[in-house]
């Protein structure tokens, strides 16, 4: 039994509202801001870097001098800066440590802790100025950003149901219970305009409204945890680092939708998001915030964890309605919507992950405040995890309608010296690239959708000029191929002939009659296909043809690939001029196709050169050329 665990066998169950505000007092101390605290990251980045020895380190390094009693040290969820992991936070400074090892460990505790004095060599330095920046909040990447959804990551023990009650945990559901009418609270959320996160945007309240009115019984919540993007990670990062609020929220939904059951469907690649969840929903159980008769208000509402899989298509509500059912994770029309007859043929509503914790900041602060947030038709904050050719990677939350730009810059850091930006690619594997000339395109929900590309559940990839545009459509769409269910014959075979004729593209095989077929059939895929995996399948494609055509005429008249990534289309050589002879290429060429003496130039030998572009990694004088 954990430490948790074994406090909360000492409480006794929360019959009322008053009952969970005479705990939250109790509390208190928890969120003494004078408090001094050692917070370490415990998402699954920085576990992966090494976080569990910086923890126990740190413990050790705490014991030996005499502040374990003192000093609180805390594992929590990801703080977002996931490239620069393991992170580490010292409150009350808000000092930010970065790469941290458990041999800092010592001087974090005996020269931050004790001495008041920051550990400069872990400090985040600014790539421009060269200046350290001591406190988080003026780290660039986080001073952009407005943190709502992952308003806890990193500051809570997500294990421990009592920090998330201290920092106001469970009071909007007080609220809601004890002072708000099922259609009022509707009403709050159709008010707020808060918009569904998991990729469609439909308005949540009307959602809610319609399961609500729907006949049939029972009904059921359900939350899509199910996140199938490459690359993406922003609900994993809230199952781990926040589960409580995903509790809170549904639980104030069933409540408003007239359901005592509900559904988390989680893949089970993410075994730290299983564990934290189950914990989080034993918790709620034992104090009375979940199952029968909630604070005394009447209501009773119980939660199962469903582990998926790991089907992309089980993101699609009717597919993961069938999934949790126990059958095959396919499709349906939705000639009947799933709100009036969805889970074993009842009325359910499914949000994913980032909707349900955004419905209790709604109900504690209103939805005016929430309204006046975002943008006219995209209200509130979202969560993107940006990742690929940006200097600063991870998981970041901005206001609806900020910029393209303001996010790979000001937060992403830009991309790498020497290179320059070429697209940005939103919404997942069915989402679009965006030119770098649309840079200074809001990010909200119609904005993406006008320029070709979607909103989706929050991937954000940065592409540089070493991309080739061609190649990432026929990525994405070999992605899809292998992640289509096959029922309907559209997405099954126009998604692989789309393949076929890219694939054929990037090997030398294509004609410019290729381009006009591509765009025809893609229209064909989306009108025809059952659900919103194939609808959307073809975005990848139309989106770089019509931002991109100059490329996928190169491919097709030229025979070239400008980026020099299509190995059909491209020739290594190396420039006499800039090789020094190193002989670095020659030793790491699996084909031994390089040739020259030490400190003189190399060659390649054209017809060995299996053009795997070792060669053009490892010099450090830049002296191999794509031709």
């Amino acid at each position: 039994m954990n430490s948790a665990s074994q406090v909360e066998s000492r409480i006794k169950k929360l019959c009322s509202p008053a009952d969970l505000e005479v705990l939250r007092e109790s509390l208190r101390d928890r969120v003494d801001q004078r408090r001094r605290r050692v917070l370490v990251c415990g998402g699954t980045g920085c576990v992966a870097s090494g976080t569990e020895g910086v923890q126990a380190a740190l413990r050790v390094a705490l014991q030996e001098a005499g502040l374990a009693d003192e000093v609180e040290l805390k594992v929590t969820g990801c703080h977002g800066f996931c490239e620069r992991g393991p992170l580490v936070l010292v409150q009350p400074d808000d000092i930010f440590y970065q790469s941290v090892k458990p041999e800092d460990a010592f001087h974090i505790v005996t020269q931050m802790v004790l001495g008041g004095q920051a550990v400069e060599g872990l400090l985040y330095r600014d790539p421009v100025s060269g200046r350290s920046i001591t406190r988080q909040a003026e780290v660039p990447f986080y001073s952009h950003q407005m943190r709502l959804a992952l308003r806890h990551n990193g500051r809570i023990d997500p294990m421990d149901i009592l920090d998330y009650i201290a920092v106001g945990g469970y009071a909007a559901l007080a609220k809601a219970l004890s002072t708000m009418t099922p259609d009022r609270l509707i009403d709050e959320i159709e008010k707020s305009g808060l918009r569904g996160r998991g990729g469609g945007g439909f308005p949540t309240g009307w959602k809610w409204r319609s399961c609500r009115e729907a006949h049939g019984y029972p009904k059921y919540v359900i939350c899509n945890g199910d996140e199938g993007d490459p690359g993406a990670f922003m609900d994993r990062s809230i199952m781990e680092g926040n589960p409580h609020a995903v509790l809170e929220g549904m639980i104030i939904g069933a409540y408003a939708i007239g359901s005592n059951d509900g559904y988390i469907y989680v893949r089970n690649e993410y075994p730290l998001a299983v564990k934290h969840l189950n914990l989080a929903l034993w918790q709620a159980q034992e104090l009375g915030l979940m199952g029968p008769d909630i604070l005394g208000s009447g209501f009773d509402f119980t939660v199962s964890l469903s582990r998926g899989g790991g089907a992309f298509v089980c993101g699609e509500s009717t597919a993961l309605m069938a999934s949790l059912e126990g059958r095959v994770g396919e499709p349906r029309a939705k000639h009947i919507h799933t709100v009036e007859s969805g889970l074993w043929e009842k009325p359910s509503n499914l949000n994913n992950v980032e909707t349900w914790v955004n419905v209790p900041l709604i109900i504690e602060r209103g939805a005016d405040w929430f309204a006046s947030i975002g943008t006219e038709k995209s209200k509130g904050t979202k969560v993107f995890s940006l990742v690929g050719k940006v200097r600063n990677t991870g998981l970041v939350e901005v206001p609806m309608g900020m910029t393209l730009r303001q996010i790979v810059d000001e937060i992403g850091g830009g991309v790498p010296e020497g290179h320059t930006l070429k697209a940005v690619q939103t919404g997942g594997p069915s989402g679009g690239c965006i030119p770098a000339s649309l840079l200074d395109l809001p990010v909200d929900f119609d904005s993406l959708t006008e320029a070709g590309s979607m909103m989706g559940s929050g991937g954000m990839i940065v592409m540089d000029d070493t991309t080739c545009m061609v190649d990432v459509a026929r990525y994405f769409l070999n992605f899809l191929k292998e992640e289509s269910c096959g029922k309907c014959v559209p997405c099954r075979e126009g998604i692989s002939r789309l393949l076929d004729i890219l694939d054929g593209i990037t090997q030398g095989r294509g004609t410019e009659a290729d381009l006009e077929l591509l765009e025809d059939l893609s229209q064909a895929v989306m009108d025809g296909s059952l659900c919103a995996l194939g609808g959307t399948a073809p975005n990848p494609v139309l989106s770089t043809v019509r931002y991109f055509r100059d490329e996928y005429v190169a491919h097709v008249r030229d025979k070239r690939c400008p980026a020099g990534v299509c190995r059909a289309l491209i020739t290594f050589s190396i420039d006499p001029e800039k090789c020094t002879g190193c002989t670095l290429c020659a030793r790491s060429c699996p084909a031994q196709a390089i040739s020259g003496e030490r400190k003189q130039p190399h060659q390649i030998a054209v017809a060995q050169c299996i053009k795997c572009g070792i060669c053009r990694e490892v010099c450090r004088f830049d002296a191999v050329m794509v031709d």
